[in-house]
């Protein structure tokens, strides 16, 4: 098969299942829409594998394979970009949606609707992997918008309930607050580069760093990087637009997992990494990157020790996990960042994917103070979650142990400005991730069996829309099981074996760009790397590895052994949990500054231009008007010869006065 079918196979796949269980579902039935969209992904992650031996041999790819229109220079393309970047993106994303597939089998089995799901799932990996193989902006941008707006029919996919609707507007609106900044970017590079492809903009990249923005007299490679990095805010989540994510949790499980994990918030990691040619020219956007992802990864982990929602302490983990991401970026760490994007596709699909098989286990309680004891009951689910919490944390040998450390020693070899601050939230962000991660692993699976003492009202609450009612806790079925077996096996292994190729080996070659004498900081990391057990050996020994165990050992004494004394602190310390629980009131800023200030505008408009300007003045005001004018007209209108003739003199006479004096002014 030509290389180029074979890229173009990889999208289309999934479309093409998209599309029949969109439109045929009725015909093909439940099994059938099931099969084709597993068969369409499955068709994807098989051609991504032979897409990665190929550039493995060093076979690269960057070229157009439509150009649907032009307008002057600028050229509007599908165009591939096929190197060592694209094609870890392709693997993640195939293979963690292939996962989410085969789960929702099971968990979506008595939904009413089915195909329709199957049909947004396998778009939405249609759109992400537009994304990452995009070569120029404009394709980019499409999938871009695309997991913008499939994520909006996934997070309201149970459109009778209220609260999905606010959701997936709520994700909808902010996203186009980023998009806005993404787009403003974009146009500055149109406007100044006079090309949307990314070998050529690249190429001229620093003129660009010579030149300023001409109605600011802003650098414009700042501009330019910081209007992309708001884009990215928007996708991935930071600080302040970061308030969709946990609300996306009203959509089912299996889009959480494929929304937080390896699609749509790794898009603004993926996109500013890409970027690293433009950004390594802007130290201050690459502070401001710093800064707001460390906000994120501190503040965001904050928030997860006070959930109660298995979903939501999960998501909260995602949105640290993103600023810790960031973070790397800040740094000019990009392998890192990604390598930890890759980590965390794994082990944050298992633990989303484990929350759905407890869910299911507990007849669709979601609420973790109601659980307890499940070990005995859900033992696939129990191990699996078990090493998604360990690799989240970054217990030595793990996978995500290699990525978060590695994101730790980047940031402390780092001199950029900020970078003081983002270590500091990086290490204590260990001790809070750990502390949350298992306050919801020991009150799920150990401690005293407390399902049954959910309150009247919830346990109807409780109840999906499958049908199920309250019982004993059991294992869910094969087709939920196996993703969870076949994601903590990557979630275990794969950093131990690819972080000295992604990080030290120059495996991703020139697919990121590093000012190494400018930022030294993948080279300090090279210098001590000595093999990756070596690194795991060390880490045991290491800062991080005491905050992590510390914040384990704390939230088994508190949640298994001591109870009250949570509570204890809950009610000293009630104006911070006040603030935790409304987190920390973004929402309430956005509802009073934003929604209100649009309502506020809204009226005026709609009482000052709507009442008062177009139906006061244009509208009745016009009649009016012609009313008083008609009215005017009809006094002369008596109907006799002799009036007629007299108004008829007057006006000659009138209008010969006003010709005379006009001409005697001139």
């Amino acid at each position: 098969m030509e290389m180029t079918s074979l890229y173009l196979l990889v999208p289309l796949a999934p479309l093409g299942g998209a599309i029949l269980a969109g439109l045929f579902g009725k015909q093909i039935g439940r099994t059938g829409a099931h099969v084709v969209t597993v068969l369409g992904v499955t068709i994807a992650f098989i051609a991504s594998a032979m897409i990665y031996f190929d550039v493995q041999s060093g076979h690269l790819y960057n070229g157009s394979v439509y150009t649907w229109m032009q307008s002057g220079g600028l050229k509007f393309e599908i165009g591939f970009l096929i190197d060592p970047l694209t094609v870890m993106m392709m693997l993640v994303v195939t293979f963690v949606s292939l996962m989410v597939h085969i789960f929702t089998i099971g968990y979506m089995a008595d939904d009413p609707g089915y195909q329709r799901f199957f049909s947004y799932i396998a778009l939405f990996t249609f759109s992400m992997l537009m994304l990452v193989m995009s070569n120029n902006f404009v394709q980019l941008f499409f999938g871009w918008e695309a997991v913008g707006l499939v994520s909006y029919l996934l997070i309201g996919f149970w459109y009778k309930r209220p609260t999905a609707i606010f959701a997936n507007l709520k994700a909808f609106l902010v996203n186009r607050v980023g998009d806005f900044g993404f787009l403003l970017g974009i146009g500055l590079i149109a406007a100044y580069a006079g090309s949307l492809d990314y070998k050529e903009v690249f190429a001229i990249r620093l003129d660009l760093a010579t030149m300023t923005e001409v109605a600011t007299g802003w650098p414009l490679i700042t501009a330019i990087c910081i209007c992309l990095f708001i884009g990215a805010m928007g996708k991935s989540a930071q600080v302040p637009l970061h308030v969709w994510l946990p609300d996306s949790m009203e959509g089912p499980t299996p889009i959480s997992a494929l929304i937080h994990a390896a699609t749509m918030v790794t898009a603004g990691i993926f996109m500013v990494t890409r970027m690293s040619p433009l950004f390594e020219l802007s130290d201050t956007a690459l502070s401001f990157v710093l800064i707001v992802g460390a906000v994120t990864a501190l503040f965001m982990g904050f928030l997860g020790i006070i959930q109660n929602d298995i979903k939501r302490v999960v998501a909260y983990s995602t949105l640290s996990q993103l600023g810790y991401m960031t973070v790397a970026l800040g740094v000019s760490a990009y392998s890192v960042a990604v390598f930890h994007l890759m980590t965390h596709a794994f082990f944050k699909a298992l633990l989303f994917l484990g929350a759905g098989s407890v869910i299911m286990g507990c007849h669709h309680n979601q609420d973790i103070r109601y659980m307890g004891g499940l070990r005995k009951y859900m033992p696939i689910t129990w191990i699996t979650s078990l090493l998604g919490s360990l690799a989240l944390i970054g217990f030595p040998f793990f996978s995500g142990f290699y990525s978060k450390d590695s994101i730790i020693e980047a940031v402390h070899a780092s001199h950029l400005a900020g970078s003081s601050f983002a270590y500091f939230a990086v290490m204590f962000g260990i001790f809070v991730t750990a502390f949350y991660s298992f306050r919801m692993y020991f009150l799920v699976f150990h401690g005293d069996e407390r399902y049954d003492q959910l309150p009247h009202d919830d346990h109807h609450a409780a109840h999906d829309d499958h049908g199920h009612h309250a019982d004993k806790p059991h294992e869910s079925p094969w087709v939920v099981t196996l993703p969870l077996v076949m994601l903590a096996i990557p979630s275990v292994i794969i950093g131990f074996f690819t972080i000295s190729p992604m990080l030290f080996d120059e495996w991703f070659g020139t697919s990121i760009f590093i000012d190494a004498a400018k930022h030294p900081a993948m080279e300090e990391l090279a210098q001590e790397f000595h093999g990756s057990f070596a690194m795991a050996l060390h880490g045991i020994v290491s800062l991080p590895f005491v905050l992590a165990m510390s914040g384990v050992a704390l939230s088994w004494f508190f949640y298994l052994k001591r109870p009250d004394i949570p509570a204890a602190i809950k009610q000293r310390f009630m104006p911070i949990y006040t603030l935790l629980d409304n987190k920390y009131y973004f929402d309430k800023f956005n509802d009073v500054v934003f929604a209100g200030g649009a309502r506020l505008i809204g009226k005026g408009l709609w009482k000052g231009g709507d009442q008062v300007l177009i139906d006061g003045v244009m509208v009745n005001g016009s009649a009016r008007v012609v009313g008083w004018f008609a009215a005017l007209v009809r006094l002369f209108q008596t109907g006799h010869i002799y009036q007629y003739a007299f108004s008829m003199i007057i006006g000659v006479f009138s209008l010969l006065t006003l010709a005379m004096l006009w001409s005697n002014r001139f």
